[in-house]
């Protein structure tokens, strides 16, 4: 498979289209004050980078990193189109936002998904890539639809203090 990554404007239909399915997702999955998925407008906000998994000139999936702090790191959206699961998309994703967390020299990186069942592949891969059950952080609070995982950064010890 032909990956390319890069980063997305948000202003094309078919990342709007997987958008809308990960909502939809989400809100059938978790009742609606648990659901922390964000939409296109928030997306687009100053602190998120948004990137987009593509073959030719089909969308595979999408990830965003949004900055916490100079320091700690979010992942947001992360998403595989169905026909393309099990095919490491998510994983090309996942190596591409720690390469950028390192770069930016974040400390920390963490994420918010869910206990249910559904959400398995993806807390297997978090976990594959070094994340670890945590409790609640940024604005979080404990959430019985939540699952918190995070993870310390290779280059955390080796950055000069800003």
């Amino acid at each position: 498979m032909n990956l390319q990554i890069v980063v997305d404007p948000l202003t094309g239909p078919e990342i709007a289209a997987l958008l809308r399915e990960h909502l939809d997702d989400m809100y059938r999955l978790s009742p609606p004050e648990s659901v922390h998925a964000l939409d296109l407008s928030k997306l687009r906000q100053a602190d998120v980078t948004f990137w987009s998994a593509w073959s030719g000139d089909e969308l595979l999936g999408c990830a965003a990193l949004r900055e916490l702090d100079g320091w700690h790191g979010e992942i947001k959206s992360m998403r595989t189109a169905l026909v393309h699961r099990g095919r490491g998309v998510g994983g090309a994703l996942m190596r591409r936002i720690l390469e950028e967390a390192e770069q930016r020299g974040y400390r920390r990186l963490s994420l918010e998904t869910g206990p249910q069942p559904e959400f398995a592949p993806a807390r297997a891969l978090y976990r594959r890539y070094g994340f670890d059950v945590c409790g609640p952080f940024d604005r979080y609070v404990e959430d019985p639809f939540s699952t918190f995982m995070t993870r310390t950064l290779a280059g955390a010890h080796n950055r000069n203090e800003r």
